[in-house]
């Protein structure tokens, strides 16, 4: 009997017939022994893998070969020809603003943009020196915009060619230009507030310059062409999509009658130490503006130096109380409704209770048996609310508005007033008698002087205008469409009240000072109490004078506005000496024969002889 071998424990029974591969050794123990061999695998195999890869490789650069020749083509071709495009804007030349005469008043000019690639510049400090005095700018500034790492900025804008040829002698290749076009003013502040003025970008900011935009504007262009290392390729791309020029403008506006005016403003409202002041000279028959001059202004070349309220067309902006100038329109109403004439008697009192309030002439006066012609010569306050009410509320308030109060005037200016009567739901027992007399109702200048134009133009409003014609790029001229004409009161109610107008400039007249030799004159002076806005109260005042010649032919209506002038405030000493100066100027700058008519004045107080022409 044989004995039965038992494993030891934990090892693994390996069945009968299969010897151990290993003998028991572990691999590191076999590769030791040098028991172990490399076993090379199927060559057939490997062959068909790598075949299958390259297979693979090819077909994807097939395809990719087939998307960028035949698909793509188009778009990468376009794409790499973009790399080498560069497009410069070309500016569309704006158009000139010309006075009557020909004379330019706003101009384009060459000018250029210098620019700098920040990372080229090595020494910004020495740079900046170098550029300084050429630039006529601060150092600092210029050195600011030379640092940084953009690859483009501005160093100024608008350099001038003689400028930008002595920035290229320093041959700095960190600068370049950029060609544009600058908007230049040889006035200077000469009709800048009517003219208005430009932005960086060429369109109009202010004045006719933005109220014109869309004529005088031009359209730009383009010029797109291929470069290689910054040079131009000559036969590759070049394509040019021409800039259009704008249309220019002749403006009614007399460029010498203008210096004048504002010289003459300027100098009044110096002396009376004013706030402001204002002049127009408008014609009678035509609403032409010849002169319209408001200062303090600003030099248009420069307008950010200026002062942002001196940046405005106070002429047209500005809505003030008229005070007495104002009582031509009660005087119209009445005459025109029939209810009394020049020569009607009134007994006028120096003051009056109506409502809630007492009334007053400026001075104190005995109880006078005046005409109405008289009432408007010595500008009574008490005589015009007796004449406003011979026709009542309604019918007055109903004047004030066909004169165009509340109505802007239609002459195309930027931001204009409209004035401002308060409808007669509003009034209180004090607004009608405040109204006959000119407070409590507000206008602009151009409105009152298109009032009195109205008077002087035989009742008939003439739209104020400022355009006088267009003139396209080939130099044929257009001219602006007529003037609206609106009757407003009868001929011989204009006729009437022009008349009474000329006692106001006799010996007998508040404004004696504004006669004019050889001339009929007649006007209209105003002293109002002004609204300062910061209380809502009145504070200080406005001075007026307002007048038309030659009284018997009238052709021109000349306005005078200072606000808040110092110590003296009537409108007598600060409007009329202006007016006489500007009228003069005009009258004998346009050749205005003078009057040769020598019929005497209307007489003043009842019983009184016709007086003696006031020149």
């Amino acid at each position: 009997m044989s004995a039965t071998r038992t494993p030891p424990s934990g090892a693994t029974r390996r069945p009968p017939g299969r010897p151990s591969r290993t003998g028991g050794r572990t691999w590191y123990q076999r590769f030791r022994d040098g028991d172990l061999t490399y076993r090379r695998g199927s060559p057939v195999k490997r062959m068909r893998m790598m075949s299958l890869v390259l297979v693979f490789i090819t077909v994807l650069s097939l395809l990719r070969l087939i998307q960028v020749q035949i698909i793509d083509t188009g778009a990468l071709a376009q794409r790499a020809e973009s790399a080498r495009l560069a497009t410069t804007p070309l500016m569309g030349q704006r158009g000139t603003i010309y006075d009557i005469n020909g004379m330019p008043l706003a101009q384009s000019v060459d000018a250029y943009n210098l620019a700098v690639d920040q990372t080229l510049v090595e020494d910004p400090s020495a740079l900046a020196a170098e550029l300084a005095p050429i630039l006529e700018s601060p150092e600092p500034e210029i050195e600011k915009s030379l640092v940084g790492d953009a690859r483009f900025a501005y160093v100024q804008r608008f350099v001038t060619p003689e400028q930008a040829s002595a920035v290229r002698d320093l041959e700095e290749p960190a600068l370049g230009f950029e060609q544009t076009l600058r908007r230049e003013y040889p006035g200077g502040d000469l009709a800048a507030n009517v003219i208005g003025y430009v932005g960086v970008d060429g369109h109009g900011l202010a004045g006719v310059e933005i109220s014109q935009e869309d004529t005088l504007a031009g359209v730009d262009g383009l010029r797109t062409v291929e470069v290689a290392d910054g040079k131009l390729i000559p036969t590759a791309t070049d394509e040019l999509v021409s800039p259009q020029p704008g249309e220019s403008l002749r403006l009614t506006l007399d460029q010498d009658l203008q210096y004048l005016a504002q010289d003459a403003i300027s100098r009044q409202v110096a002396a009376s130490r004013a706030e402001s002041g204002t002049v127009i000279v408008m014609e009678v028959k035509t609403g032409r503006i010849l002169a319209m001059a408001s200062v303090p202004t600003v030099d248009a070349n420069d307008p950010a130096a200026g002062k942002p309220e001196d940046l405005q067309n106070r002429a047209v902006v500005e809505a003030f109380e008229p005070g007495s100038t104002s009582k031509i329109m009660t005087m119209a109403a009445v005459i025109n409704e029939g209810k009394a004439d020049p020569l009607t008697h009134f007994t006028v009192k120096d003051s009056i209770d109506r409502g809630t309030r007492t009334f007053r002439d400026h001075d104190p006066h005995p109880t006078y048996e005046m005409t109405l012609a008289g009432i408007l010569a010595k500008s009574s306050n008490t005589g015009s609310i007796e004449a406003a009410e011979l026709i009542g509320e309604e019918k007055f308030y109903e004047y004030l508005r066909r004169f165009g109060v509340g109505d802007p005037t239609g002459a195309g200016f930027p931001g204009e007033a409209s004035g401002y009567v308060p409808p007669t739901s509003e009034w209180t027992d004090s607004t009608f008698p405040t109204l006959a007399f000119g407070q409590g109702l507000s206008v602009s200048a151009l409105q009152i002087t298109s009032i009195f134009q109205t008077i002087a133009n035989d009742g008939v409003r003439i739209q104020p205008h400022i355009v006088e014609s267009t003139i396209d790029p080939d130099g044929e001229e257009t001219p602006a469409e007529p003037a609206a004409a609106t009757k407003v009161v009868e001929p011989e109610t204009a006729e009437a009240v022009l008349k009474m107008m000329e006692g106001v400039v006799s010996p007998e007249g508040t404004a004696n000072n504004a006669a004019i030799p050889g001339y009929r004159v007649g006007g209209k002076t105003g002293t109002a109490n002004r609204i300062d806005d910061s209380c809502g109260c009145y504070r200080d005042y406005t001075a007026s004078f307002i007048g038309v010649a030659p009284a018997d032919d009238p052709e021109l209506v000349a306005a005078v506005i200072v606000q808040d002038p110092k110590g003296t405030y009537m409108g007598s000493s600060n409007g009329a000496p202006v007016f006489k100066e500007v009228m003069t100027a005009a009258l004998i700058s346009l050749g205005i024969p003078p009057t040769n008519d020598d019929e005497p004045l209307l007489p003043i107080f009842v019983g009184e002889q016709p007086g003696n022409p006031s020149s």
